[in-house]
């Protein structure tokens, strides 16, 4: 992939590592926002009987998303994913948040592989999961490794990513429900 490239000293990284993180985020989530209304609702009567340790406000919070709660926490996160894909071309793709948001975004691609193995069957996400997302990741960072400015993935990156992914995830869908909230009360 070529394009524009940032960096300094001879070391370079092209836009579309950095803002390709934002393309390959909204080709996944579309699959995710044109398939979610409705089938996570389908899936928790199996999941509560296969997974009795999981806790009721899990399954409760599952059924009670809606299409439209979904799709505001992922126009949300389009924010979130734009910001960090910005710090990374205006730091060259060394910044923290960049990096982490994309180290996140490969391993929700495991969350999704994941949720597909425990309903043992599609769940949104996993079709662009191996073709979009952990293509894109492992391509980004060998990119950013030939440029230098990868930092080292140690297990504390990898908690840090799953955190920032799920505490993005739990916001979007907080602020999401508080805004749909508000806005009922106005209709």
């Amino acid at each position: 992939m070529g394009g524009r490239e940032v960096g300094d000293g001879g070391r370079t990284v092209e836009v579309a590592v950095t803002f390709g993180l934002l393309a390959a985020w909204a080709v996944h989530d579309l699959e995710e926002v044109a398939a979610m209304p409705g089938r996570a609702r389908g899936h928790v009567p199996g999941l509560r009987q296969r997974y009795p340790r999981v806790p009721e406000r899990v399954w409760q919070r599952l059924e009670a998303t809606d299409g439209r709660e979904f799709a505001t926490a992922v126009a949300l996160m389009a924010g979130v994913v734009a910001a960090a894909a910005g710090d990374g071309h205006r730091t060259g793709g060394r910044s923290g948040f960049y990096q982490g948001a994309l180290n996140g975004f490969g391993l929700h691609a495991l969350v999704n592989l994941g949720q597909a193995v425990a309903v043992r069957g599609y769940t949104p996400g996993v079709v662009t999961s191996p073709l979009v997302v952990i293509p894109f990741t492992l391509w980004a960072r060998g990119r950013l490794r030939r440029a230098g400015v990868l930092r080292p993935t140690r297990p504390r990156d990898v908690a840090q990513g799953l955190a920032l992914a799920a505490v993005a995830t739990v916001g979007t869908h907080a602020v999401a429900r508080r805004l749909l909230r508000r806005g009922g009360r106005h209709l």
